[in-house]
């Protein structure tokens, strides 16, 4: 897809998921097209006990599209990465699972949610957690650095997907997991070229 594009059109695109999370890192309410915050964690399964470890309103943020963990536990001690953190409330979860022996890092393409990751931390107190920005495609990380990958909604928005799988494998350490939730189209891509450039993070 990616040789498809002209630079101008990935400009587009990444700006068009700036300014979609950057509205979702202030209030993700009525944003999306699927349930967020509490509503959207609990109608997703994920465990009680590790939502009631975090704050309410960290929780608010919760944009995801589905449960990563649903496909297997964060075991104790393990390195986690995040890609597409969001608002990093998976991130944290991920970092419960680990417990103090393990870390969780969170990367997120957009600034304002990395701060609003940030923000959220800080309402925690967690001390195994870890934001900064980052793209999927380009992972500022050694090889077999992590245990465990996770990402919720991400790779859906990446335009070079085989380029951001393949550094999601490069970091993973030997018989690593790799747990992805994430929206797949299903029939024919939209005929319009620009319609579908200008409603890439739509």
């Amino acid at each position: 897809m990616k040789e498809s594009l002209s630079l101008e059109d990935i400009r587009q695109i990444e700006s068009g998921i700036s300014r979609r999370f950057a509205r979702a890192a202030t209030r993700p309410e009525g944003i999306f097209r699927y349930p967020t915050g509490v509503a959207g964690l609990e109608g997703q399964g994920y465990a009680g006990e590790l939502l009631e470890a975090l704050p309410r309103d960290v929780l608010a943020f919760y944009c995801g599209v589905g449960n990563p963990f649903s496909l297997g536990p964060v075991k104790k001690g393990e390195f986690v990465l995040d890609i597409g953190c969001g608002a990093g409330v998976d991130t944290m979860i991920a970092a419960l699972m680990a417990g103090p022996e393990g870390e969780a890092v969170g990367i997120d393409l957009t600034s304002a949610m990395v701060g609003r990751a940030r923000e959220n931390l800080k309402k925690t107190r967690l001390e195994n957690v870890f934001f900064q920005e980052g793209s999927a495609e380009d992972l500022q990380f050694g090889d077999s650095r992590f245990d465990a990958v996770i990402s919720n909604g991400a790779y859906n928005l990446v335009v070079d997907k085989a380029r951001a799988l393949r550094e999601a494998y490069r970091v993973l350490k030997p018989n690593g997991r790799f747990m992805i939730a994430d929206q797949v189209l299903r029939g024919q891509a939209p005929e319009d070229w620009a319609a579908m450039i200008g409603s890439w993070a739509g």
